[in-house]
């Protein structure tokens, strides 16, 4: 009797594990299904957040996209980062973060902080300094994060500046 192409309760993902008789098929040639509880918490690093991933290249075998979740404890601030040339979508699952940058369109660098609630969604383009802040002094905020990126780029910063149109 050949081996079911999918497991028992799973709906129709295929069946991924290796038997004898039938090695898993390359990364590059199925569905990967990443259950909540396997995501990877090896991945770069802001002080005052914990991300986990969930699609990379070292996961799932993806070449241009990283997804995960970040989690934001109550009253923390995220440490000033940008993620280099990857662009950044982010999806609020729970609670109120902050995003904030400095918009440096006007003679001043002046601060701007958007305010966000699950459902909502923010876009950080490449190279943006910018940084998260959970003001809940209860509740943890979660975000699913996608980037263009097969992995998570992080780079630190001493501080916010403003990009500038020509920096970009």
């Amino acid at each position: 009797m050949s081996q079911p192409l999918t497991t028992p309760g799973e709906g129709f993902h295929p069946h991924l594990h290796d038997t004898p008789d039938r090695p898993a098929a390359p990364l590059r040639t199925r569905l990967h299904h990443i259950r909540a509880d396997s995501l990877d918490g090896d991945t770069a690093q802001t002080g005052g957040m914990r991300r986990f991933a969930a699609v990379s290249g070292r996961a799932v075998g993806s070449e241009k996209l990283w997804m995960g979740q970040t989690h934001v404890a109550p009253s923390t601030s995220s440490s000033d980062h940008h993620h280099g040339a990857s662009e950044t979508a982010i999806y609020i699952v729970s609670g109120h973060p902050e995003f904030v940058f400095l918009d440096g369109s006007g003679e001043e660098p002046e601060e701007v902080r958007l305010r966000t609630s699950p459902g909502d969604y923010i876009f950080v383009p490449p190279f943006v300094p910018h940084r998260e802040e959970n003001p809940d002094p209860e509740e943890e905020a979660v975000v699913v994060i996608a980037r263009s990126t097969q992995e998570a780029v992080v780079v630190n910063l001493p501080h916010l500046h403003a990009l500038r149109a020509e920096d970009a």
